[in-house]
């Protein structure tokens, strides 16, 4: 879907006369890094997973049209998104139920790995301002301030008020140790900056679960 989808949308565009192209890439792409925070300048050519290397084969896809066709193309890479009505199968939501349920909260490894969880109106704004013409630019839409697991599930704790039963499983081995977004070129190109704390994006993602959770338990994790 992320190869052949970004393919037919580039194919749409080059025949339609488009001039403009955002791709919604991945901080899955950087892989394994020994160094953090990651920068849009570092080698991406070694992804842990099919879904990071899809990825990264799309956001080369948008280069060669770039190239030949003048797409004027902006790479978002993504930073773990999260919030109200987030992807069901993403940790926040899940901590979410499993903790208000009762069930338990499965971890991989110990829960010290870390992410850059960056709240969703931040990567809307970001994704709005990569409209702007750059010729063709990679940039990173983070919150640029890691977290562990452990401290996202202490915050999902109080927010709902409940203790988690945390269930430790062996390391996944898709699984990267951190992630941390340097986003200093999205500030100096899109004038873009993330707002929103974790404290304050959990509370929001907690209030839209109860508010919807009769919607929310209805999907089969």
């Amino acid at each position: 879907t992320n190869v052949t989808g970004t393919l037919n949308l580039l194919e749409a565009c080059r025949e339609m006369g488009i001039g403009k192209f955002v791709l919604a890439s991945t901080s899955s792409a950087y892989g394994d890094q020994p160094q953090q925070p990651f920068t849009e300048k570092m080698p991406t050519d070694r992804p842990l997973s099919p879904y990071a290397a899809s990825k990264k084969a799309a956001e080369v896809l948008t280069y060669t049209y770039h190239d030949l066709y003048g797409i004027d193309t902006t790479v978002l890479r993504y930073f773990t998104v999260y919030g109200p009505a987030g992807r069901p199968d993403m940790s926040v939501f899940r901590f979410i139920r499993w903790i208000d349920e009762g069930q338990p909260v499965r971890v991989f490894g110990d829960g010290t790995q870390s992410r850059d969880f960056t709240f969703v109106d931040d990567i809307a704004r970001g994704t709005v301002a990569g409209l702007a013409k750059v010729g063709y630019e990679i940039i990173n839409l983070g919150n640029s301030q890691p977290h562990t697991l452990l401290k996202l599930i202490n915050t999902i704790e109080a927010k709902l008020g409940k203790k988690a039963n945390i269930a430790f499983e062996p390391p996944n081995p898709l699984d990267v140790p951190g992630t941390w977004a340097d986003v200093s070129k999205a500030n100096a190109l899109l004038r873009w900056q993330p707002e929103t704390i974790l404290d304050v994006g959990i509370g929001l993602a907690v209030d839209w679960y109860r508010t919807n959770r009769d919607l929310a338990v209805a999907v089969d994790l």
